[in-house]
This record gives C-alpha cells, sequence and structure tokens, in this order.
C-alpha cells in the first residue's frame, strides 16, 4: 500500500523542481539561445564546406550526414554544462533548503534533468527546421528517432553534470574538467566529420568512443536505416550511458543529503 504513495510524492516532487527550473529558464532565455547559437553556426558556415564532398561522406545530402553530428554535439555539450547553475544555486543556498525539506532525493535530480531535456528537445527541433532550407532531406521518423536518442544523452550527460558539480562545488575546478573531455569527444566521435574520413590508426583509436557509435547511429536514423545493426548499436550505447549517468547523479544527490 506505500508504493503508490511513494510514487505520487516523487512525482508530485519531480514536478515542483521541474516546475521551478523551468521557470528560471523562462525568465533569462539568453542561455538556451547561447546554447543553440553555436550549433546554429556550424550548419550555417559550415555546412555548405561539405556540399563538394558529398561522395565521400557517403551520401549525395552532405546535410543528412552533418546535421546528425550536431544534433549529438548539441546533446552532449548542451548537457553537460548545466552543472554551472547547480553550483550556484549551492552556493546560493538554494541547494540546502532543498536538502531539508522531506521532497526525494530522486526527484530533486530528475526535475532539473527532466528541464534540460526538454530544453534540448526545442533546440533540437530548431535545429532540424534551420537545416530544411539548407539541403537536409530526412525521413520524419528517422528524425524523431534522433531525437529520441538527443534526449537521452542529455538526460545522461545532465545527470552527470549535476554530480560533479556536487562533487566540486567550484568553477574553477568544473570548468577544466569539461574542457579535458569536450576537447577529446569532439575529435574522435565524428561528430564534425564521418570517422571513415580518418586514416586506419585513428579508426581504430575512435573505435573505443561509445559516442563515435551513437553519432553513426543517428545518421543511419536519418537515412531510413531503422532497423541496421549500425542504428541499434547506437541506440544500446545511448540507454546504457543514460543509466549509467542517471545511477551516477542519484547515487551522488543522496551521498549530498546523507
Amino acid at each position: 500500500m506505500t508504493l503508490p504513495v511513494a510514487t505520487n510524492s516523487i512525482g508530485r516532487d519531480t514536478w515542483t523542481v521541474f516546475a521551478r527550473a523551468m521557470r528560471l529558464s523562462l525568465r533569462n532565455p539568453a542561455w538556451v539561445v547561447i546554447g543553440l547559437t553555436q550549433p546554429v553556426l556550424y550548419i550555417l558556415l559550415f555546412g555548405p564546406l561539405l556540399e563538394p564532398l558529398s561522395g565521400q561522406l557517403g551520401s549525395g545530402n552532405a546535410y543528412q550526414v552533418f546535421v546528425p553530428g550536431i544534433l549529438v554535439q548539441l546533446g552532449i555539450f548542451g548537457a553537460l554544462f548545466v552543472g554551472f547553475g547547480l553550483i550556484a544555486e549551492w552556493r546560493a543556498g538554494v541547494v540546502e533548503s532543498q536538502r531539508v525539506t522531506p521532497a526525494s532525493r530522486t526527484a530533486l535530480l530528475l526535475g532539473r534533468v527532466l528541464r534540460d531535456v526538454v530544453v534540448l528537445l526545442v533546440q533540437g527541433t530548431v535545429l532540424v527546421l534551420v537545416s530544411i532550407p539548407l539541403g537536409l532531406r530526412a525521413p520524419v521518423l528517422g528524425v524523431v528517432l534522433a531525437l529520441l536518442v538527443v534526449a537521452l544523452l542529455g538526460a545522461a550527460f545532465s545527470a552527470v553534470s549535476y554530480a560533479l558539480a556536487l562533487t566540486l562545488k567550484s568553477e574553477d575546478a568544473f570548468a577544466p574538467l569539461l574542457n579535458a573531455v569536450v576537447l577529446p569527444v569532439l575529435l574522435l566521435s565524428g561528430i564534425l566529420l564521418p570517422m571513415t574520413l580518418a586514416p586506419g590508426w585513428l579508426q581504430a583509436v575512435s573505435d573505443v568512443n561509445p559516442l563515435k557509435h551513437v553519432v553513426d547511429g543517428v545518421r543511419s536514423l536519418f537515412d531510413g536505416s531503422y532497423t541496421s545493426a549500425t542504428a541499434w548499436w547506437g541506440l544500446g550505447l545511448t540507454l546504457a550511458m543514460a543509466a549509467l549517468g542517471w545511477w551516477f547523479g542519484v547515487r551522488r544527490f543522496r551521498r549530498e543529503s546523507g
């Protein structure tokens, strides 16, 4: 008899945290716009450079290869930096005030992560719409599934970002850590260009990076290859990262409240 009550409590607490976080984002939408600016600039300024290379990219449409990578970049980097906001809240005493309430510790994380996922989905949709006049052609189902992958990635990296922020509690330590992760991920995941263009040794190194397979999987979805091994492998790795990210985030929030 206690399970439904606990579930309702977590749901109510999650909604409260989500609504508060969303209000903060709507009051200051500049960060949402800024987070979308860089991917849009990539589409507008870098995308046209790839059109003459369409044949080498393995597609007759360069944007069909480029946009999926930028979507994955949005899901990763748009979520990795949300921890800065939590550090500011911790310094202002918001986290401490939430800890003394009976609210579920899981809900304190889930509400924030859901806000980040909603923001990423809006940004990803805008990014796809901007790409269509430039030449993007992709099946609707493939785009929807790709946005689902972006949402799962965003949830994983958002939870990890919040956990690291609670651990470090300092922008001076958090920023260098993220920067040390961002560059190798960007270069070895094939986000900007497929790793098939790289020499053999670099392809072998990139194969160790799970995000490279996620990018390849999203490109398969944009190509309409929903049942391909590449698409399923990318989705499976995304689900695994989402589960690990969530486990790490919840564990850290509960320890912080212990």
